[in-house]
C-alpha cells in the first residue's frame, strides 16, 4: 500500500510538472489549428467576397479532386522519403567516424555541424548557384571530370530541379542525424564489443548486433524530427526553384502559401493546413509506436 501511494505521488508530481508544457503546446498548436479548421469550413476569398460564407465541407472535398494538391502531396513524399533516407544512411556513416578516436575530432566534430548551423535561405541561394548551368560549379566539376561535355540545366528540368533539392537539403541537415547518432553511440558500453569481440565477431557483425539494435531508439527520434521538417519544407524549395520547373519542386507548403496568399482563397488554404496537419500527426503515431516497442525490446 505504500509503494502504491508513493507511485501515485510520483505520478501526480509528474502531471503538475509537466502541465505547463502542455498548456504551452495547447496554446501554440491546438488553438491555431482549431482556428484554421473553423475557418476551413467557410468560403472565404478576398479577392472575389468580402464576407465569409459557410461552406461545410466543401473546401474538403474540392480538395478531394484537385489534381494540384495531389500533385505535390507526391513531390512532397518523395522529397521526404528520398532526402530522410539518405540523410540517415551518411549521417550513420559520419557518426561511426566521429565516434572513433583520433587527433582534432573535436574539431572534425565542430566543423561537421556548421552546415546544419546555416540559414536555409543562405545556404539555398548558394546551391541554386551551384546548380546554375552557365556559371555553376558543379557543371564546371563535371566537365573537368570528363563526365559530361555540354552545360546541364539542373534547376530547369522537371527531374534534375527535385534532385538538386534533395542534395541541398541532404548537405544541410545530414549533420543533424549525424549528432543525434554520435550521442547514442557514445551511450553504448565499450565492454559490449570487447565482449563480442572475443566470441569471435568483427565489426560488421558487431554493428548489426550491438550497435544497430541499440541505437534504433536514437535512430527512430533523429527520423521523427526529420519527417516532420522535411514533408513541412519551404523556405529551400521557395529559394532554388520557387516550385518550378511546372511544378516540378513544389510542396504542399509552397501550394498553401500561393493558395494564401497568392490567391487570397483562406478557407481553402485552412483546409489544406488541416489535412497537412492530420498527416503529420499521423506519422508521428506511427514513429512514436515503433520508439516504444524500440525501447522495450532494448530493456
Amino acid at each position: 500500500m505504500q509503494l502504491d501511494k508513493i507511485q501515485k505521488r510520483e505520478q501526480l508530481t509528474g502531471w503538475m510538472l509537466t502541465l505547463p508544457a502542455l498548456l504551452l503546446l495547447l496554446l501554440v498548436f491546438a488553438y491555431p489549428i482549431g482556428q484554421a479548421f473553423w475557418l476551413s469550413l467557410f468560403t472565404k476569398n478576398l479577392a472575389t467576397q468580402l464576407q465569409p460564407v459557410y461552406s461545410g465541407w466543401n473546401n474538403y472535398v474540392r480538395m478531394v479532386f484537385d489534381g494540384r494538391f495531389w500533385e505535390t502531396m507526391q513531390n512532397t513524399t518523395i522529397f521526404t522519403c528520398v532526402s530522410v533516407f539518405l540523410e540517415l544512411l551518411l549521417g550513420m556513416g559520419i557518426a561511426l567516424v566521429l565516434n572513433q578516436s583520433f587527433p582534432g575530432r573535436g574539431i572534425v566534430r565542430t566543423i561537421a555541424i556548421l552546415p546544419w548551423a546555416l540559414p536555409t535561405a543562405l545556404m539555398a541561394l548558394a546551391w541554386a548557384w551551384i546548380f546554375n548551368d552557365q556559371y555553376g560549379v558543379w557543371n564546371d566539376i563535371l566537365q573537368r571530370l570528363g563526365l559530361i561535355h555540354t552545360e546541364i540545366n539542373w534547376l530547369g528540368e522537371p527531374s534534375l530541379a527535385m534532385m538538386a533539392a534533395i542534395a541541398a537539403e541532404v548537405w544541410k541537415t545530414t549533420p543533424f542525424i549525424s549528432i543525434l547518432l554520435l550521442a547514442g553511440l557514445q551511450s553504448i558500453p565499450v565492454e559490449l564489443y570487447e565482449a563480442h569481440a572475443l566470441d569471435g565477431a568483427n565489426p560488421w557483425q558487431s554493428f548489426w548486433r550491438i550497435t544497430l539494435p541499440l541505437l534504433m531508439p536514437q535512430i527512430l527520434i533523429a527520423l521523427l524530427f526529420r519527417f516532420a521538417q522535411a514533408f513541412g519544407v519551404f523556405d529551400l524549395v521557395l529559394v532554388m526553384t520557387g516550385g518550378g520547373p511546372a511544378g516540378a519542386t513544389e510542396t504542399v507548403s509552397l501550394y498553401i502559401y500561393a493558395m494564401v496568399m497568392r490567391y487570397l482563397d483562406f478557407g481553402y488554404g485552412a483546409a489544406l493546413i488541416v489535412v497537412t496537419f492530420l498527416l503529420l500527426v499521423a506519422a508521428v503515431a506511427i514513429v512514436s509506436f515503433l520508439l516504444s516497442k524500440a525501447r522495450n525490446s532494448k530493456f
